[in-house]
């Protein structure tokens, strides 16, 4: 039964009813909020920060070198890409935990480095550190 008026007849009532609207927008709000930390891509990477000191180390780390013509080596040894992801894929999980340091020449193009940086990343190491060197004063 709607309302009546004096009458004893029916009208219609013209007013919104906006709590289903309040409801759809806060359901949305939610799920924007829930959703948009997940919609960030990139690589997660954790960089020294530059300091006067160096730093200590207990042993020596695992250095992969990019010079200024691309070539890459792990330690001391030039390797491909593939044979670096085959390599560091096969450490065993307790060295995967140690950090792993990346030193590239500053003329090497940065779409070389992220994808070193991301065979690193996929091949098992979180810890993945860049040498820099520090600016001449």
């Amino acid at each position: 039964m709607g309302p009546v008026n004096g009458n004893g007849r029916k009208q219609l009532v013209s007013d919104i009813n906006v709590t289903p609207l309040v409801d759809v927008m806060l359901v949305l709000l939610i799920i924007f909020m829930v959703t948009a930390p997940m919609m960030t891509q990139g690589l997660d990477v954790d960089l020294p920060e530059t300091t006067t000191k160096s730093l200590r180390q207990e042993e020596n780390p695992i250095v992969v070198t990019i010079d200024k013509e691309g070539k890459i080596s792990l330690d001391q040894f030039e390797v491909t890409r593939m044979d670096l992801f085959n390599q560091l894929s096969n450490y065993e999980q307790g060295i995967k935990e140690k950090p792993i340091y990346l030193k590239a020449d500053k003329a090497v193009t940065y779409g070389i480095v992220v994808k070193i940086m991301a065979d690193i990343k996929k091949a098992g190491f979180d810890k993945l550190g860049m040498i820099t060197q520090p600016e001449e004063e």
